[in-house]
């Protein structure tokens, strides 16, 4: 592993510190355009989301009044009760996006589907640059809030469900992540920028409790007055 890679990591808390874990969890209170847009507005607006560390799975509790939890994996997302039986299913679920924009409503599967793929990701970065099969490369410098970023575009294999095979990661003079990009394909490649902050530390890892994402314009540059989705953590765990 390049250093720029283990300095960002060990920024965070450190690779060894975060293999000890299996799981991470949070409460989520979250907003923005996106739930309505979607027709799913209410939905998952304050929740329980908790994710593996050391395979793509992640779950959401309550989903809202449809299920007791969500459960997503790579080649499924379904909807459970409280006794853990399965009240809805679907295989392949990126296969159900195909034609979408970023107008087109969704079912519930879709919804958990998306909110699994999302938590997965975010709660793993960036600690998902040192994946089997995930590669980077420096793209330099890039100044934003006042400050100089350092800029990596990350590419990930296809075992991974992602929002798009290719995106990018900035971390801060301090080395913590400061924002990601990337394009969501299954609601019409929207470009979007997603914006961190608010730092707390939890078992020796650094983690984000702010997240505020916002479009993407082709010069990098978000549209501050329109907020994608806005995601609040608290009482973050890790075991």
């Amino acid at each position: 592993m390049k250093t720029l890679v283990q300095d960002i990591l060990a920024a965070h808390g450190g690779l060894d510190t975060w293999r000890r874990f299996r799981h991470a969890s949070a409460t989520l209170d979250q907003g923005g355009a996106l739930w309505g847009l979607k027709g799913k507005a209410g939905v998952l607006d304050r929740t329980t989301v908790t994710v593996a560390t050391d395979a793509q799975w992640a779950a959401h509790a309550p989903f809202g009044e449809v299920a007791a939890r969500s459960d997503f994996t790579t080649p499924r997302i379904a909807l459970l009760d409280a006794d853990e039986r399965v009240l809805d299913s679907l295989d392949d679920p990126r296969r159900s996006f195909a034609g979408h924009t970023l107008e087109t409503p969704w079912s519930d599967l879709q919804l958990a589907f998306f909110a699994g793929c999302a938590m997965w990701t975010y709660l793993n970065t960036p600690f998902l640059l040192a994946w089997e099969g995930v590669e980077w490369e420096d793209a330099g410098a890039w100044d934003e809030n006042g400050e100089t970023w350092r800029k990596l575009i990350v590419r990930y294999p296809a075992s991974l469900e992602v929002f798009s095979e290719v995106q990018a990661i900035y971390v801060g003079p301090d080395l913590l992540v400061r924002r990601l990009d990337y394009d969501v394909e299954i609601a019409g490649n929207t470009p979007g920028a997603h914006y961190v902050s608010d730092y707390t530390t939890v078992s020796g890892i650094r983690i984000p409790t702010k997240r505020r994402i916002y479009p993407r314009q082709p010069d990098g540059q978000r549209v501050a007055d329109l907020l994608v989705v806005s995601i609040d953590l608290s009482d973050i765990r890790l075991s």
